[in-house]
């Protein structure tokens, strides 16, 4: 009886080659730019998908506006403003509702990444060769044209309400571009609440916690001079009133030098400090 010796080729034998092949290139340094811009092209496709597969998921960027502007209009518009003065108050609130659009579409992307997980749809992501910031960062696009949506019918409703640009067309747009940059840095807050937190309505709660005080204590409805002198100090510092007084000023007319400079500024610390432990909590996220 003969016996026969089989041999490894090279292809088949285990070594350091091999399992760099099928190890997934995750790092993104090796993936490149144009990479991670075709990565996060194709990710943001899949999000719209989903929101024409689900229209109902767009309910809170398009009814939210109505119902926002309405009620402060017609509930705190004569109280403020003076009874019969309640153009005037639409030119007073509807900028400032442009920072409080940002901070709800935000709060909704962490319940979303939140849900992701739950339903395996990220380990999914994790498994392929994809840069990992790219998984957010088109969540981020998706949410930002969302986003635009729900200003776009809030400043509509403003103006159906007696709203009046006092300045240009192109401050008009400078204040949407504001709002628009700082909401986008809004949610990498709230994607790491979402990484972090256990359950969406973790995520919700704690939100809630952050919105309420960031919102009431700022200048979106009513001016911090009647305000006593602790929460006038909150005010003058809160990120909200900076972005609802330069929105303000640059539909309105008025000084925006200080109040553009200081949203930006916090736009950029706040997605200096968060991004990086987001992307870094959805790496090592079990």
């Amino acid at each position: 009886m003969s016996t026969t010796t089989v041999t490894k080729s090279p292809v088949d034998a285990p070594g350091p080659g091999a399992a760099s092949t099928r190890r997934a290139p995750v790092d993104e340094g090796r993936i490149g730019l144009r990479g991670n811009l075709r990565h996060i092209g194709a990710l943001a496709r899949r999000n719209a998908l989903q929101i024409k597969q689900d229209p109902e998921s767009m309910f809170d960027a398009v009814l939210m506006p109505i119902i926002f502007i309405l009620l402060f209009v017609y509930v705190f518009g004569g109280a403020i403003a003076g009874k019969g003065n309640n153009e005037v108050y639409v030119n007073y609130v509807t900028p400032g509702l442009m920072a409080m659009m940002g901070m709800n579409i935000a709060m909704a992307v962490g319940v979303g990444i939140n849900d992701d997980f739950k339903k395996g749809v990220m380990d999914r992501f994790r498994t392929m060769p994809i840069a990992r910031s790219s998984v957010l960062i088109a969540k981020i696009v998706v949410e930002v044209g969302r986003m635009l949506i729900a200003t776009a019918i809030l400043l509509g409703m403003g103006f159906l309400l007696g709203m009046e640009i006092h300045t240009s067309f192109f401050h008009l747009l400078a204040a949407i571009g504001l709002s628009m940059v700082f909401g986008a840095s809004l949610m990498w807050i709230f994607i790491l609440l979402g990484l972090t937190m256990k359950t969406a309505q973790a995520v919700q709660g704690m939100a809630m916690l952050v919105l309420m005080p960031l919102q009431f204590g700022s200048s979106i409805f009513a001016p911090p001079t009647s305000m006593p002198g602790w929460l006038k100090a909150f005010t003058d510092y809160n990120p909200l009133s900076n972005l609802a007084d330069a929105a303000r000023n640059l539909i309105n007319g008025g000084p925006v030098a200080h109040s553009v400079w200081m949203t930006l500024g916090w736009a950029f610390v706040i997605t200096l400090v968060t991004a990086p432990l987001a992307v870094t909590k959805f790496r090592r996220k079990t």
